[in-house]
């Protein structure tokens, strides 16, 4: 490994499971010191055992990132902990699948409360840290749905499209301040998201999940769907010295299936 985040800290949302889980794996081997965050406690220490960090390499907080007043006492735990805080990663996130009027007001709340404002909480708590570093990132983990419209998932779109505005308004506000904030949007991404996306959207479009496999396979030119290192393999350039000079940008990993 190049050991491009050597001694670097950094927070990781959403941690225990799926892309997040990655995520930490590979921010560890690159030299990072993981604050690891998730509702499931259990699995974040399960996690910790099997990346075999030292206890000096490794925070495990869990909360839930819809209270604000967690998020604020995470922030100071880490900095206290660590002495520094250099990389957010807001990955925590959920997804619903049900036609538009069939959603209730409640879906889009629960997922903005996550998706945007979860985001939202965890940038404002560790802001004043941030500015401390010498080369703050903050990476949001938005979605090929924040870039175009689909059937059946209107409220989950909308929160990625807002964490996409979320992430170029904060890029210029916070330039001054040399924090960079980027998004990364992944397509279909092999993890138990993508099951539970193939369960639901599947069913509100009325047709197997074979079906609705195929036909998803059938919109990504690479003819696959990605696998969780290479959103995390993003993930860590964004966070490295390399990526110095990107901020605002919103960086698809999804085989091809959306250009703009």
């Amino acid at each position: 490994m190049s050991m491009r985040l050597q001694n670097k800290v950094a927070i990781i949302t959403g941690a225990s499971q799926g892309i997040g889980q990655n995520m930490a794996i590979h921010f560890a081997n690159e030299g990072a010191k993981l604050c690891l965050i998730s509702r499931r406690e259990e699995a974040l220490k399960e996690m910790v055992l099997e990346l075999k960090l030292p206890q000096g390499k490794v925070l495990v907080l869990p909360l839930d990132v819809t209270d604000q007043s967690a998020c604020d006492q995470a922030a100071r735990a880490c900095f206290a902990h660590f002495g520094g805080i250099d990389i957010l990663v807001n990955n925590a996130g959920i997804y619903r699948s049900k036609p538009f009027m069939d959603h209730c007001t409640n879906d889009f709340k629960q997922l903005m409360d996550v998706n945007v404002y979860g985001a939202v909480h965890m940038v404002q708590a560790c802001f004043e840290f941030l500015q401390k570093s010498s080369s703050a990132r903050i990476i949001n983990m938005a979605s090929t749905a924040g870039k175009w419209g689909s059937k059946n998932q209107s409220a989950y779109n909308t929160s990625k499209h807002a964490l996409v505005g979320l992430t170029r308004c904060l890029a210029l506000e916070f330039a001054t301040h040399a924090i960079t904030v980027n998004a990364i949007c992944p397509g279909f991404v092999q993890t138990a998201m993508l099951e539970e996306l193939k369960s639901m959207a599947s069913h509100s479009a009325g047709v197997s999940e074979d079906e609705f496999y195929l036909a998803a396979l059938a919109r990504i030119p690479l003819g696959r769907v990605m696998k969780p290192q290479e959103i995390s393999s993003m993930a860590v350039y964004l966070a490295s010295a390399e990526s110095s000079g990107i901020t605002g940008q919103s960086i698809h990993v999804d085989g091809g299936m959306v250009f703009s």
